[in-house]
């Protein structure tokens, strides 16, 4: 004669399940958001964040900046802005405000 489970055995049981769903759940939404965020990245490369026009590289203060052909926008990599606004004057004003 079977023995049936009983309702904490069977509770317990479930909550395993639903632990290793969720788990797995998450690792492929992990994997999905990864493999998505490379696919932006390799379509976005060089294109302007604002209207997805080409990015032109400008030299200003000996640090490229990276000007939108579309909109005009200019856009910083990291590091950038503390190159350009080192020196004393509005951008340095600037700095100290948002730094």
């Amino acid at each position: 004669m079977p023995v049936k489970p009983s309702e904490s055995e069977e509770e317990y049981f479930a909550r395993q399940e639903f632990e290793k769903r969720k788990t797995a759940l998450a690792e492929a939404s992990s994997k999905a958001s990864q493999d998505e965020r490379a696919r932006i990245l390799a379509v976005a490369k060089g294109r302007c964040p604002k209207c997805a026009s080409p990015l032109v590289e400008v030299h200003y203060h000996g640090v490229e900046l990276d000007k939108c052909s579309g909109c005009g926008g200019v856009w910083l990599d990291v590091g950038e802005l503390e190159r350009v606004v080192e020196d004393k004057g509005f951008l340095g004003g600037v700095r100290k405000i948002f730094g």
